[in-house]
C-alpha cells in the first residue's frame, strides 16, 4: 500500500489565517477583440454588454469584486490546473513576486505552443497586463509544517493529483485559499484562491503593468520597459 503523503486531519489542526499581496498576469485582448467588430465607441458598449449576458453567472460574492478577480471563478476549464480537476469551477492564482508571476505565464505560452501543431515552427507575440491583488482569509500553508512534509509531492513538474485532492478537501472545510511554492520560480510563495471574498484588488495606479512576451517551442522573453525576463525550456 502506498503511504499517504498528508493527513486529512491537518485541515482540523493546522489551518491558519493569513495575508498575501499576489501578483497575477492576464493577457490583454479583451478589449482588443471586441474593437476590431465595431466602429464607435458605443458600438462596442453595446457588444460587451452582450457578451456579457452570454457569460456564465458570476460566483456568489458578499460584495461586488473587479472582474479580473471574480472572472476565474464563473468558468468550468475542461483542461486541469495545479489546484483544480477538468471541468470543475476556476481558481484565480497568483504569486507573491512579480517575477514569479510571470515564470508561471511564461511556461503556459510555452506549453501552448507544444499543444498547438501549427505554431511549433513559429513565434507567438502577446500582450499581459499584471496587477496585484490581496489575498486574506484561512489558508492551508503547503510550505509550513507539516504540510511541507509533503513538498516533493506539492511541487511536481506535472501531477497534481494530490494537490487537486488537497485543495478539493480544503474547500469542503471552508479554507479559502492555499498557500504553495512556485513551480516555475523555486522558493517563491504563489497563492491558489477557492473563494472569491478572499479577494481584494490593490490600487491599481502604481503596480498594474503590461508586459509583451514572445514566445516559440525553446524559449520565452518577457520586457516591461527596461525589465527583461528570459526563459528556456
Amino acid at each position: 500500500m502506498t503511504e499517504a503523503v498528508w493527513d486529512s486531519s491537518w485541515l482540523k489542526t493546522d489551518v491558519t489565517q493569513m495575508t498575501m499581496q499576489a501578483w497575477r498576469g492576464v493577457e490583454a485582448q479583451h478589449v482588443i477583440s471586441t474593437m476590431r467588430l465595431v466602429d464607435t465607441g458605443e458600438e462596442q458598449d453595446v457588444l460587451e454588454q452582450m457578451l456579457e449576458r452570454s457569460k456564465p453567472q458570476l460566483p456568489e460574492m458578499k460584495s461586488p469584486k473587479h472582474y479580473l478577480l471574480s472572472t476565474p471563478f464563473r468558468y468550468r476549464p475542461q483542461h486541469q490546473s495545479r489546484f483544480r480537476r477538468a471541468g470543475t469551477l476556476g481558481v484565480w492564482y497568483g504569486a507573491e513576486k512579480l517575477v514569479a508571476a510571470c515564470a508561471e505565464v511564461a511556461y503556459w505560452r510555452n506549453r501552448f505552443i507544444l499543444d498547438s501543431v501549427p505554431l511549433l515552427q513559429s513565434e507567438l507575440l502577446t500582450e499581459h497586463t499584471f496587477f496585484q491583488a490581496e489575498v486574506t482569509g484561512r489558508v492551508v500553508d503547503l510550505m509550513s509544517p507539516p504540510w511541507d512534509k509533503a513538498r516533493a509531492t506539492w511541487t511536481h513538474g506535472s501531477d497534481y493529483a494530490e494537490t487537486q485532492s488537497v485543495a478539493s478537501a480544503a474547500k469542503d472545510m471552508g479554507v479559502q485559499w492555499i498557500c504553495y511554492e512556485s513551480v516555475r520560480a523555486s522558493g517563491n510563495r504563489c497563492a491558489a484562491v477557492l473563494d472569491v471574498d478572499a479577494l481584494e484588488m490593490v490600487a491599481q495606479g502604481t503596480t498594474q503593468q503590461t508586459w509583451h512576451c514572445k514566445a516559440t517551442r525553446e524559449s520565452v522573453t518577457m520586457v516591461h520597459q527596461a525589465e527583461r525576463c528570459d526563459w528556456t525550456f
